[in-house]
């Protein structure tokens, strides 16, 4: 197949997908509340480059409810729409871009350890520009390094609501 990218070395055309799991000290009906049902009001505190974020359908969030977001990752502004694609409580919440290619999945798994959660959270960006193909190696290593946080962030905020609702 023809491909213009590989013929001009812009790099490649592949997803760049970076995914990391902590297990968090929660019961996975907790841990979903604090990531699923309260993603509008919990998302900016585990993700500080989300600077705005609104819910634009109305209800509860739920399969098919539309968000936007503005961020500012590595001093770069962007805004994107999202659509909650998967919403399985206590299992997964999965949000796609609409306006950009990209995909965030939370997956709930149970823990050996009791009252725990395995918590595996992927960030998939679906399509590089072209732009930013000769620095394929960055973004993957931004993205690999964003996930880890993001997971620890989780981790942090949720166990410390749990024991502030357990006081």
């Amino acid at each position: 197949m023809f491909n213009l990218g590989s013929m001009l070395n812009l790099g490649s055309t592949e997803p760049v997908i970076g995914s990391a799991s902590t297990i968090v000290a929660c019961s996975a009906s907790e841990l979903f509340q604090y990531i699923g049902e309260e993603l509008f009001q919990n998302y900016p505190k585990w993700s500080p480059e989300v600077k705005e974020l609104e819910k634009i359908t109305p209800g509860p969030v739920q399969l098919g409810t539309i968000g936007r977001q503005v961020r500012v990752d590595q001093g770069r502004r962007s805004e994107s729409r999202f659509k909650i694609s998967d919403f399985i409580p206590e299992e997964r919440l999965t949000f796609s871009g609409i306006s950009d290619p990209y995909r965030c999945s939370y997956e709930l798994q149970s823990s050996a350890l009791e009252n725990s959660t395995k918590l595996i959270f992927t960030f998939e960006l679906l399509e590089l520009l072209v732009v930013m193909r000769p620095f394929e190696g960055l973004v993957r290593a931004c993205i690999k390094d964003g996930v880890a946080k993001t997971v620890q962030n989780i981790k942090r905020l949720a166990e410390a609501e749990k024991l502030k609702h357990n006081e």
